[in-house]
């Protein structure tokens, strides 16, 4: 859309060219009433008069609040180097590298970060052109019919329920099965999804830790999985790895994620990063592009895009995704993140998360009427029993300068009285000590 506007000369040669008389006539087949009314627009405004309008506005955010609120997005701190190094306009304004001879650093980029999520999950192989953690779910799904032939998912309800329901909008008019197995006390039930496999089964998809924050060992599934010829997908926070066991050590066929967690800030949704890694053997079948590492005709050490088999390039149903993209200047956040943390410092933040969420447990617990549900290890996500519904106190919560996590009622109705609650290294004792207090004042007073 042209933000310069169309004269009236140039209106009626557009409509003369196209035969009808004008812009109602272009528009008759649409209903009435599904046209769009006049949209009544102030007149335009100086750039000093936006800015101190937008100035006004932005002052009405509670810019103040201490974050507990997970559920698939965290609030890392994030070195000063990754915003200076991915802003250089040699990066920033670089787009897709289709040229490589022109791309070398771009190209370089991409590659080093699969080499990366390739170490952190212990894969293969990995991508770097996904939207976000859901859409690299649902690309999983669909790369596991591809390789198998079948037409069945099963699927832990323990995933994040956004997941969830985008699997269920993908999939819903694609002749494909998708059953959710429920979960037994915050936890995959093995019993009920190994019952379910059949002959069917393209694959099973699980979450590490779960939405609940429950950490878990999946060998076992991913095992059961595969005596049935189906694939095990596992979805992880990719922070967490710093300090549990890595799905590719527990036989995952294609694992993904949500790569906001590595230095990228929290931006009301986006842009994000989803990441993707598989097995070598099923490389031809991930869809988006690669980087990959060779010589040229003097030697040297060069890089290229290798396997892209997108809809830019691949046409109709050859294409193994419609619902990827240019997500390069995100991936390099994320590369420089991991490097500048390096093989000691990834873990330690990954210490940090997991020892102050139990500090947290601890002190939270000590509120009158809150129980901490314990039914499992956690990372650094938990879940809290309140004697109130939790919406309502995450709204008290947030006058005394609290995000105090996030109400699971509102994708779990059964559950209006549970709160789960995120604790990242940026997190202090004297920030958990006063959403302990805060907690215990707002419970005093509903």
């Amino acid at each position: 859309m042209s933000y310069v506007q169309n004269t009236v000369e140039q209106r009626a040669a557009m409509l003369a060219a196209i035969g009808v008389p004008d812009v109602d006539a272009l528009f008759a087949d649409i209903p009435e009433t599904l046209r769009a009314g006049p949209l009544d627009l102030p007149l335009g405004l100086s750039e000093h008069e936006v800015y101190e309008k937008l100035h006004r506005l932005s002052h009405r955010n509670a810019h103040e609040l201490v974050c507990f609120l997970g559920g698939g997005f965290y609030d890392h701190a994030i070195p000063a180097a990754v915003d200076a190094l991915a802003s250089r306009g040699e990066f920033y304004t670089a787009y897709t590298p289709y040229q490589p001879e022109a791309s070398q650093g771009t190209l370089q980029a991409i590659f080093e970060y699969q080499s990366a999520i390739c170490r952190l999950t212990r894969m293969d192989v990995a991508n770097a052109s996904l939207y976000d953690g859901g859409t690299a779910l649902v690309e999983a799904a669909l790369m596991a019919l591809r390789i198998t032939g079948r037409r069945r998912i099963l699927l832990d309800s323990g995933v994040n329920p956004i997941y969830r329901r985008m699997l269920a909008c993908y999939t819903s008019n694609l002749a494909i099965a998708l059953d959710e197995i429920p979960v037994a006390h915050g936890q995959t039930d093995r019993q009920r999804l190994r019952a379910a496999m059949g002959a069917d089964t393209a694959a099973v998809i699980l979450q590490n830790p779960n939405f609940f924050g429950a950490v878990d060992d999946f060998s076992d599934i991913v095992e059961a999985a595969h005596a049935a010829g189906s694939l095990a997908i596992v979805s992880v926070y990719p922070i967490s790895l710093g300090l549990l066991k890595a799905p590719g050590l527990m036989g995952a066929d294609i694992v993904t994620g949500e790569g906001q967690s590595l230095g990228l800030p929290l931006s009301f949704g986006g842009p994000y990063l989803g990441f993707m890694a598989t097995r070598d053997e099923h490389v031809r079948r991930m869809p988006g592009r690669l980087a990959g590492m060779t010589v040229d005709r003097a030697g040297r050490r060069s890089f290229v895009l290798t396997l892209q088999a997108r809809e830019q390039h691949i046409r109709r149903e050859k294409a193994t995704s419609n619902i990827c993209s240019n997500e390069a200047l995100c991936a390099l956040r994320a590369v420089i993140y991991l490097s500048l943390l390096g093989k000691q410092g990834l873990p330690r933040v990954a210490r940090l998360c997991a020892q102050k969420a139990e500090y947290a447990k601890q002190r939270l617990g000590e509120v009158p009427g809150v129980s901490v549900k314990r039914s499992a290890p956690t990372f650094n996500e938990f879940t809290l029993e309140l004697p109130a519904d939790a919406a309502e106190v995450v709204a008290r919560l947030a006058e005394h300068g609290v995000a105090g996590g996030f109400p699971l009622g509102r994708y779990y109705p059964e559950m209006a009285n549970y709160l789960l609650v995120a604790v990242t290294e940026k997190r202090t004792k004297t920030e958990i000590g006063h959403f302990a207090e805060a907690l215990e004042h707002v419970l005093g007073t509903i």
